[in-house]
């Protein structure tokens, strides 16, 4: 991932991931008029939308249906694979009009005849110019259309125990995931697992190739992965748990006695704020970050009402209480400004130093890519 996309990120003020006040702020925002939109009246005034499990979206929907008069059906699961899998369904069952995968997957979902453009009337100037511009404009674009509007941003790191695990900036690495030290006690996705080795490897100069060349050569994934994989096979009695969403994730710290993990940010944040001894630290490596957003089905029933939610989702408001139920980074402009500073001061300590600048954006992945490496992922987890 090329730098471009990181730069406007740090410049366009989101370079920490903020969250909302749940109090006065939004309050307002929900009890606003409600306003009962064009396409709510002139179609089913519902919506079909497919994301992920284990967050509360009800107060972003309750605001969204006081504001348009639209009903937001919610279907839940638990991965980027799941969300694809069930957008191929909906195309012979239509029980789907869009849905929020990652902006690395526009490419597969393309190819595959999956979605459709979005309409120009959604204001691309509504969001933070880092997400919809640069690398990141690149990958929700094909032809000139727009295939993806951003949702959410954050990244992947190490969440860690501060007494059992403690970690410090500069040192903390990828590679403590593979340390003897933590055997029986470590949590990672299987696929983020080998790409932490792989970036692992790479800083020591282990693979043969440069290990983002295997995202875009399959001949240069195989050599580097095959190394990889038997690296992380070494390694893998340090795994206590396999995680594939939040709930396994936070399962894995709560109940099996996991000590370190690679997570989303989300995870360490709710530890974290119950009161547990846990941190959240990008690695000396620098953290994998992510960017989700909406794509709208190739038969979606209900586009008007999808284009609507992904309107709402592009003002402050919608987009801070979108970024809430995440604990996750807002993407439209205004909307870092109701940031809770408790929140802010945990990213603080998550991102120190130039941490920000070093940030991993996960590239774009090709169908023939996903498939090789959804093979690496269930090697390394049947071995």
């Amino acid at each position: 991932m090329t730098a471009d996309f990181r730069s406007p990120l740090a410049n366009h003020g989101i370079a920490r991931r903020s969250l909302l006040k749940s109090g006065v702020a939004l309050a307002g925002a929900i009890a606003a008029p409600a306003i009962v939109s064009r396409s709510a009246l002139s179609s089913s005034g519902e919506v079909n939308f497919m994301g992920w499990a284990g967050y509360d979206f009800t107060k972003e929907f309750e605001a969204f249906t006081a504001k348009t008069g639209i009903k937001v059906n919610f279907i839940e699961q638990p991965d980027n694979e799941s969300i694809y899998a069930q957008s191929v369904l909906s195309l012979q069952t239509g029980a789907v009009d869009f849905c929020e995968p990652t902006v690395d997957r526009v490419q597969g979902y393309f190819e595959n005849g999956v979605v459709q453009p979005w309409s120009d009337s959604i204001d691309v100037n509504a969001y933070e110019p880092g997400l919809v511009t640069g690398q990141a404009g690149e990958m929700a674009t094909i032809d000139g259309k727009r295939f993806f509007f951003p949702s959410v941003w954050g990244t992947e790191a190490l969440v860690y125990n501060t007494q059992e695990a403690p970690m410090e900036w500069g040192t903390a690495s990828l590679g403590d995931l593979f340390d003897p030290k933590y055997v029986g006690a470590v949590t990672v996705r299987p696929h983020s697992a080998l790409a932490a080795m792989g970036r692992y490897l790479d800083s020591l100069g282990q693979l043969p190739h440069p290990f983002i060349e295997s995202y875009t050569n399959m001949d240069v994934m195989r050599q580097n992965w095959d190394i990889i994989l038997a690296k992380a096979v070494e390694a893998k009695p340090n795994v206590a748990q396999f995680w594939k969403g939040e709930n396994e994730a936070q399962a894995a710290f709560r109940t099996n006695g996991c000590v370190l993990g690679h997570c989303w940010d989300s995870t360490g944040f709710n530890l974290q704020s119950e009161g547990l001894p846990f941190g959240y630290l990008s690695p000396k490596e620098g953290a994998f970050a992510w960017n989700q957003g909406f794509m709208i089905l190739k038969n979606a029933k209900n586009v008007e009402q999808a284009t609507e939610f992904v309107k709402f989702i592009a003002t402050p408001e919608g987009s801070a209480m979108h970024a809430e139920a995440f604990r996750a980074n807002p993407v439209a402009k205004g909307a870092i400004d109701l940031a809770d500073p408790k929140v802010t001061a945990f990213y603080k300590a998550a991102y120190p130093g130039d941490a920000l600048s070093k940030l991993w954006w996960w590239p774009s992945q090709t169908s023939e890519y996903l498939t090789l490496r959804n093979e690496y992922a269930d090697k390394y987890q049947a071995a």
